[in-house]
């Protein structure tokens, strides 16, 4: 499966943005889907993931109540509505699809068979 995110750019702490993760190749409703991020000089982080069945969603604490992944498998495609940015949400952004992911391990990037190209998003304070 190929995975494509867009929807990074640059905006002021306390906005909002809305990532796009599409998906060709095979149907989302397979896979579990995760969002993840990378900050200059940091390793990937965990941020959100939602199993297949819609509904279910984890995320990191740090953007508890903040952002929000959905996904929609008729159109492919899966999204994570942020909110209230701040300067530390400041990273590139990437999708993630995971066939065999599990419960236990849906924050660990090694769960995750595919990963989009990444978007950048760039939060001033």
């Amino acid at each position: 499966v190929q995975l494509q995110a867009s929807g990074g750019g640059l905006v002021q702490a306390g906005d909002s943005l809305r990532l796009s993760c599409a998906a060709s190749g095979r149907t989302l409703s397979s896979y579990v889907m995760g969002w993840f991020r990378q900050a200059p000089g940091k390793e990937r982080e965990f941020v959100a993931a939602v199993r297949r069945s819609v509904g279910i969603t984890y995320y990191t604490d740090s953007v508890k109540g903040r952002f929000t992944i959905s996904r929609d498998n008729t159109k492919n495609m899966v999204y994570l509505q942020m909110n209230s940015l701040k300067p530390e949400d400041t990273a590139v952004y990437y999708c993630a699809a995971g066939s065999r992911t599990i419960t236990s391990m849906i924050r660990h990037p090694s769960a995750y068979d595919y990963w989009g190209q990444g978007t950048l998003v760039t939060v001033s304070s």
